[in-house]
């Protein structure tokens, strides 16, 4: 079945199916980054990714790094820095922080950043939505890590982390998953795999067996408004 052209988004709350995309995973160009458009993008496996001086650009990879929250993977080391609570972890404590900590850090193999000042401002909204969070990690009341994404169903979309302390956002990456799995959720979407997050057990399947595990995920109840980490490792209590 050949391939239709890449589908140019105007004002109309549509994406075209997944199953559109080229193969390289672009599947959208257009639209805006409104709280509306957002939640359809994820709630039907696309997301944005945009560039520099263009449209937006929407994607579905023919392949999605996922892992299941109840089956991380950490190594004996990084779980005794977990434990040892060097790290204060808390969640929705500095959102706009974190997403521009997430923008500034540099990244091995890419010029600039793809979080630019729209998409700051977008997901920002989104999180005042309740559906976008941040996991933080303090050491002395500073941030030093962390990561954000966007909850929808029993699955956390992954965007970004960064880090400007050895192993941070391991730190708040593994408080994550284990939080995560004790509410229940049932997928990470980890969007494309790299050799950070690999070492969790992260894992690529295609596109059609993201999409049947992402429905069965939206089924379950969205955990919207300011997350409260409860686990002992985590110490969302504190200053």
């Amino acid at each position: 079945m050949p391939r239709l052209p890449i589908a140019l988004l105007g004002r109309e709350l549509r994406f075209p199916a997944v199953e559109q995309a080229h193969e390289s995973g672009l599947l959208a160009v257009g639209g805006d980054l409104s709280v509306e458009r957002l939640l359809l993008a994820y709630g039907s496996g696309i997301f944005p990714w945009p560039e520099k001086n263009t449209p937006i650009l929407w994607w579905a990879p023919p392949e999605r790094a996922i892992i299941e929250p109840q089956h991380l993977h950490v190594g004996r080391s990084l779980r005794k820095l977990v434990r040892r609570g060097e790290f204060t972890v808390r969640a929705d404590h500095d959102f706009p922080a974190v997403i521009r900590a997430c923008a500034r850090i540099p990244r091995r193999g890419q010029r600039g950043t793809w979080i630019l000042p729209a998409m700051i401002d977008a997901y920002i909204r989104l999180h005042e939505a309740g559906y976008a969070h941040s996991i933080e990690a303090y050491r002395d009341g500073v941030l030093c890590g962390g990561l954000y994404g966007v909850s929808l169903g029993g699955c956390f979309f992954g965007e970004s982390m960064f880090s400007q302390v050895d192993n941070a956002s391991k730190v708040a990456f593994v408080v994550l998953a284990e939080q995560l799995s004790a509410w229940g959720f049932d997928v990470i979407d980890a969007q494309v795999q790299n050799d950070h997050l690999e070492r969790f057990g992260v894992y690529t399947i295609e596109r059609a067996a993201f999409m049947i595990r992402l429905r069965k995920s939206l089924l379950l109840p969205t955990r919207k408004g300011r997350w409260q980490l409860d686990l002992p490792m985590a110490r969302d209590d504190k200053p």
